[in-house]
């Protein structure tokens, strides 16, 4: 009999039969689990997890969501995103411990990318370029927290561009024979100038000198779209190894938050918080990029969850995500 290389690289640890039937138990990096083999028609049919698992309610879920067109899929995802918010809204009193938590699922996302470095000491499957994009916002927002206002959050941001640029220093030196650097290939200045185009045109309309007001605007901008040249690594392997995995969506749960803090922080002040921003367009685009920073990563994290919830070890993408 002939398996497939998924049934080659398994453990074959067990078997036992019934009548035209047999059970065979696979033992896959820890993992086990048994699988049907039953004899019909002088062929042998093997019956594997993931064929039972298409039967469970969430498999029928997901599959009847990816063959709906665009616009349903873009609307189910608005409509999810709202169910989220007032879910939110309703459990969570203190909505200031939303972006707690954004640091906290940051926190817990860099820690992933750190034991990716230290531990598998490859760096396939990360993106450079965003990372020297991450730095660079969390530079020149270090900067502003500086000249124009200092909390606990400069502190924050300190310690996330000492780890930023460390696992820039191990890309660049010490695991540059892993880096993908034909699949990272989204050139910096088309994330870089548009953001800044824009924020000579919209920026605060605060007391402060208009370059910091400029360079304010500017890494407010950028944070939006820095996992760009992330998804373009990925959209070009279409493989996602786990670490890699979990660490974008980390990123993607703690912009969620974020930007659910930021909506319900607007609601509860009743649009007042928009006022304190300043005049003109800057409130509004300071929200849209809480927004565009979620869902650039929401098709991302459907497919994450629903390969989780399949098992699948490794997340592999289909064509046109990301």
């Amino acid at each position: 009999m002939h398996l497939s290389p998924v049934f080659t690289r398994v453990l074959l640890t067990r078997i036992h039969s019934c009548p035209n039937t047999h059970y065979i138990t696979l033992d896959y990096h820890g993992k086990k689990d048994t699988t049907q083999v039953r004899r019909q028609d002088n062929q042998l049919i093997i019956f594997c997890s993931e064929m039972k698992g298409s039967k469970r309610p969430i498999h029928a879920v997901t599959t009847w969501v990816r063959r709906q067109p665009p616009k349903i899929k873009a609307f189910l995802a608005v409509l999810s995103a709202l169910a989220a918010l007032l879910f939110l809204r309703i459990v969570v009193h203190d909505h200031d411990s939303l972006f707690v938590a954004a640091e906290f699922v940051h926190a817990l996302g860099i820690s992933v990318l750190i034991y990716k470095l230290t531990k598998e000491k490859t760096c396939a499957g990360l993106s450079l370029k965003s990372q020297e994009l991450t730095a660079m916002f969390l530079g020149v927002r270090l900067y502003c927290s500086f000249v124009m206002e200092y909390d606990i959050h400069t502190l924050l941001d300190m310690a996330t561009l000492a780890t930023t640029l460390w696992v820039i220093y191990m890309i660049r030196f010490k695991l540059k024979s892993s880096y993908m650097d034909d699949k990272d290939n989204l050139a910096i200045y088309y994330v870089v100038i548009p953001c800044a185009v824009l924020s000579l045109l919209i920026h605060p309309t605060t007391r402060h000198h208009p370059l910091n007001r400029i360079l304010w605007a500017f890494c407010v901008y950028l944070e939006a779209v820095s996992v760009l040249p992330q998804l373009r690594v990925m959209q070009n392997t279409k493989i996602v190894e786990p670490f890699t995995a979990h660490y974008v969506f980390a990123l993607g749960v703690a912009r969620f938050l974020s930007c659910a803090h930021w909506v319900l922080q607007v609601l509860d002040t009743r649009g007042r918080l928009l006022t304190a921003l300043g005049y003109g367009l800057w409130p509004s685009m300071v929200l849209l990029s809480e927004i565009v920073q979620t869902f650039i990563l929401a098709d991302f994290c459907y497919y994450y969850v629903k390969s989780l919830v399949g098992g699948q070890l490794v997340l592999r993408l289909p064509l046109g995500v990301v």
